[in-house]
C-alpha cells in the first residue's frame, strides 16, 4: 500500500547524497510530496514535484506504478536512483516510457563568489539589446506567466505569489511588455532554487537567454541563495558553462506520456 510520508525527512536515508534540489525540496516540505511502502520505515520511496519523479531505496513496481490522485497530468520523467529501478520503469511502462540522458551541472558555491566571477555576470547583463526591458518577477508578472503556456513552469509550483516571494525569484525580458524570455525558479528549497530557462521560438538565438540567467544568478548571490542548474540538453550545459558553472556527468531518466 503506497502512502504519503509525512515528514518527508523519514524518506532521507533512501535518498542518500542524492545532489538534486527537486529532492531536497519535497524533503523539506517546501514543495512537492514523498510517497513510499512505509509511512514510518520505507524501504522504498518517490519525490514528487511537479513534472519530475524520483525513485529510491529498494526497486518497488507498485511505487513505479503509483500516480497520486491529485496529479492530472499524463507525462512525468522518471529519474532512476540505479539500474535496477531503470529495469522496472522499463518493464512497467515498456514503449510509453522513453529513454533520455539528462546532464547534471556541479554545485560549486565558490565558483560564483568572486568580483571576477560577478564582473562577468554583470558584464552579461549588460549585454541586453536595446528594445528589450529586463525586470525582476512581480506580481503581475507573476499572474501573466501562469497565463501562458510557454513561460508557465516559471511560476507553475508556487500556490500563489506570496509563495514565490518565499521561494522563489525570477528575471524576465520584455519586448513590447510580453515575456519574451525568463530565467525563473522551477523549485525552491532552503537555501537555494532549481532554474528554469526558456525563450520564446521567435526571440531564440538573441543572447536573451544569457541575459536573464546572468541576472537571476546575480539576484541569487545578493539574496545569499544557490542557484542551482540541471540540465535537459547539451544547449542548456553550453549556456550553463558561459555563465560560470561547470559540467558534471550526463544521467538517464525516462520520459512517461499517458502516466
Amino acid at each position: 500500500m503506497i502512502c504519503e510520508i509525512k515528514p518527508g525527512e523519514k524518506a532521507a536515508s533512501l535518498f542518500g547524497n542524492w545532489e538534486e534540489t527537486l529532492i531536497w525540496s519535497c524533503l523539506q516540505g517546501v514543495m512537492g510530496h514523498i510517497y513510499g511502502d512505509s509511512a514510518e520505515m520505507p524501504a522504498s520511496a518517490m519525490a514528487l514535484l511537479g513534472d519530475f519523479c524520483f525513485l529510491a531505496g529498494e526497486p518497488d513496481k507498485e511505487l513505479v506504478m503509483y500516480k497520486p490522485e491529485q496529479c492530472i497530468q499524463d507525462f512525468v520523467i522518471m529519474v532512476p536512483q540505479d539500474e535496477a529501478w531503470g529495469v522496472l520503469i522499463e518493464e512497467c511502462y515498456q514503449k510509453k516510457a522513453r529513454k533520455v540522458f539528462r546532464y547534471a551541472i556541479k554545485k560549486e558555491p565558490e565558483a560564483f563568489g568572486g568580483r571576477v566571477a560577478s564582473a562577468h555576470l554583470q558584464a552579461a547583463v549588460d549585454r541586453l539589446p536595446e528594445g528589450y526591458e529586463l525586470k525582476m518577477m512581480d506580481e503581475a508578472l507573476f499572474r501573466r506567466c501562469r497565463d501562458i503556456s510557454w513561460c508557465r513552469d516559471w511560476v507553475s509550483q508556487y500556490d500563489d505569489y506570496g509563495m514565490y516571494c518565499r521561494y522563489g525569484l525570477g528575471a524576465v525580458i520584455l519586448r513590447d511588455g510580453e515575456p519574451v524570455s525568463g530565467a525563473s525558479s522551477y523549485s525552491g528549497y532552503f537555501g537555494g532554487i532549481e532554474i528554469e530557462i526558456d525563450t520564446r521560438e521567435d526571440y531564440r538565438r538573441k543572447g536573451l537567454a544569457t541575459v536573464c540567467g546572468a541576472k537571476l544568478i546575480l539576484e541569487c548571490l545578493r539574496k545569499g541563495w544557490y542557484p542551482s542548474w540541471d540540465a535537459q540538453n547539451l544547449w542548456s550545459v553550453a549556456l550553463a558553462e558561459k555563465l560560470g558553472y561547470h559540467f558534471d556527468h550526463k544521467y538517464i531518466a525516462y520520459e512517461i506520456q499517458g502516466w
